[in-house]
C-alpha cells in the first residue's frame, strides 16, 4: 500500500467533486461512510479531507460537517503537489512505533537524575493543565527526556525528526484547529505516569507497553475530539461511476 494513501483519496475526493458528486454548499457523507466505501481507514479519510481544506474545495463547520467551498475545474485545480506533507494519523503511527522503542531502551540505561527531570516535566504538565494553559511545554519535554535516557544519539535524532516535522505540519496544524476540548490531557498524563513508573523499574516491556498504549490513545483521541461531525445524522452515499478499490490497514 502507498505511504500517501491520504493523497489518492484525496485525489478520488477531488475527482468526484469535479464529476458533480456534491454541490457548494452540500454537506459531504460522513467519513465512516467515506471510510468504508472508499475502504481506507477513518484516519485515511480525515487526513483526505483535511488536504481539500487547506486547498481552499471544503470547510469544516464544528458540530456540523464538512461542507463544499468550491467545486475545481480542469482548468483550473488546486494542486498537491504543493502540500509536501505527511498525514497527521502517520507521523503518530511512526512516533508510536519509535517511541516505544526509545522507551524500551531507555528503562535499561535511564539514570536516575533523569528519572528526576522526567517527574518536574510531569509536575509542570499537571501545573499546566491545573492552571487551564494551552502550554504543551511539560509533554513535549517528557517525551524528549525519554529518548535522551536512551543515550542514543540516532534514537534521539530521529525522535527529534519526527517532532521537528509535526511542528511543521500544516496538516497536523489545521487538525488542531478542530479540537474545542481538551480534557483528555487529564488521561494522557497519567499514561505518563504509567511510562516514568516503567522506567523507575528499570522494565524494558512495562516501558514499552506504556508508551505504545499511550500513543495509541492519542491518536484515537484526536480523530474522535477532531470529528466535525460529531453528534450529525449519517446519510448514504452514492459514489459517482463507483469507488476507487483499496486495501484496508
Amino acid at each position: 500500500m502507498s505511504a500517501r494513501k491520504y493523497r489518492e483519496i484525496a485525489e478520488t475526493l477531488r475527482d468526484l467533486l469535479q464529476q458533480g458528486q456534491w454541490g457548494i454548499g452540500e454537506r459531504l457523507p460522513p467519513e465512516r461512510a467515506l471510510s468504508a466505501q472508499l475502504e481506507v481507514p477513518r484516519a485515511t479519510v480525515r487526513e483526505a479531507l483535511i488536504v481539500l481544506e487547506v486547498e481552499g474545495l471544503v470547510e469544516v463547520r464544528h458540530a456540523s460537517g464538512i461542507y463544499v467551498r468550491m467545486i475545481p475545474s480542469e482548468t483550473s485545480l488546486p494542486s498537491l503537489a504543493g502540500i509536501e506533507d505527511f498525514g497527521p494519523f502517520e507521523l503518530i503511527r511512526a512516533r508510536q512505533v519509535l517511541e516505544s522503542a526509545i522507551a524500551a531502551s531507555a528503562a535499561l540505561t535511564v539514570t536516575d537524575e533523569q528519572i528526576a527531570r522526567m517527574e518536574e516535566a510531569l509536575a509542570q504538565e499537571e501545573r499546566d493543565i491545573g492552571e487551564g494553559r494551552g502550554s504543551y511545554e511539560g509533554d513535549a519535554l517528557f517525551h524528549h527526556l525519554v529518548a535522551e535516557a536512551s543515550q542514543n544519539p540516532v534514537l534521539i535524532t530521529s525522535m527529534e525528526l519526527l517532532w521537528s516535522m509535526r511542528r511543521k505540519s500544516e496538516l497536523w496544524n489545521r487538525l488542531h484547529t478542530r479540537i474545542f476540548d481538551d480534557s483528555y490531557r487529564r488521561a494522557w498524563i497519567a499514561q505518563h505516569h504509567e511510562i516514568l513508573s516503567g522506567l523507575r523499574r528499570r522494565d524494558p516491556e512495562t516501558a514499552r507497553a506504556a508508551m505504545w498504549r499511550h500513543l495509541g490513545s492519542v491518536s484515537d483521541t484526536l480523530l474522535r475530539q477532531s470529528d466535525p461531525e460529531s453528534g450529525v445524522s449519517p446519510r448514504p452515499i452514492g459514489l459517482v461511476g463507483g469507488p476507487r478499490k483499496y486495501v484496508s490497514g
